[in-house]
């Protein structure tokens, strides 16, 4: 019983990292503010986010496979940390983010039951998987436009920003007013399987949050 106890907490502990780990995102964008989102509270957030999207638009899911996936869909960040799609391929991601998820679970009796969710958040080939996703995808749209909306961007001061002068971005930026609905723009294409959040991201880019 005691290595029971033992091994659930020390998951705990390791998950616990997931606080003091800051959005890469975020810093990407140097964003003026004493304080920046963490992974653990973007977790929150998308969790938040899917309970009210759930029962605002009547999705027949399975609503706690659903919140228990986006629980622990970022773990391998404790390892691996919260890295921007510049730094890492997405093939090197998947291989090092298994990798980190594994260790991170080895002590958990039911670890391949968790390890299962996470692999099919990542394939999105489900309903629930695909729903957790874009909650994962919003919640980060949601965040920018808070941010926004405190003015903690200064789109003039970005020298060392390394994706500023990317074309794709830089078409974006010219385009919209702000860099939230740019942020907003570039992830479009990731919503097109679901009207619902497709109406969601439009009402977004022209109403400010509370």
């Amino acid at each position: 019983m005691d290595k029971k106890i033992f091994d659930a907490i020390n998951f705990y502990a390791a998950c616990n990292k997931l606080k003091d780990t800051i959005r890469m995102g975020h810093k990407v964008w140097n964003v003026k503010r004493k304080r920046i989102e963490s992974v653990a509270e973007h977790i929150y957030g998308t969790q938040m986010l899917a309970i009210a999207i759930y029962h605002q638009f009547n999705y027949d899911l399975d609503l706690m496979k659903i919140i228990t996936m986006l629980a622990v869909h970022e773990i391998e960040e404790i390892v691996i940390g919260d890295l921007a799609f510049f730094q890492i391929t997405n093939e090197e991601k998947a291989i090092e983010g298994k990798k980190a998820c594994v260790k991170i679970l080895e002590n958990i009796i039911s670890k391949d039951k968790i390890l299962s969710l996470i692999d099919e958040f990542n394939k999105r080939e489900t309903k629930e998987a695909k729903f957790a996703y874009h909650c994962d995808k919003l919640e980060c749209d949601l965040q920018v436009k808070l941010y926004d909306q405190e003015g903690c961007y200064d789109i003039t001061s970005q020298d060392n920003n390394p994706i500023i002068n990317n074309p794709i971005i830089k078409n974006l930026l010219s385009k919209e007013k702000t860099l939230s609905n740019a942020w907003i723009e570039y992830d479009r294409i990731k919503y097109e399987d679901d009207p619902n959040f497709l109406m969601i991201i439009d009402w977004l880019k022209n109403n400010n949050i509370g």
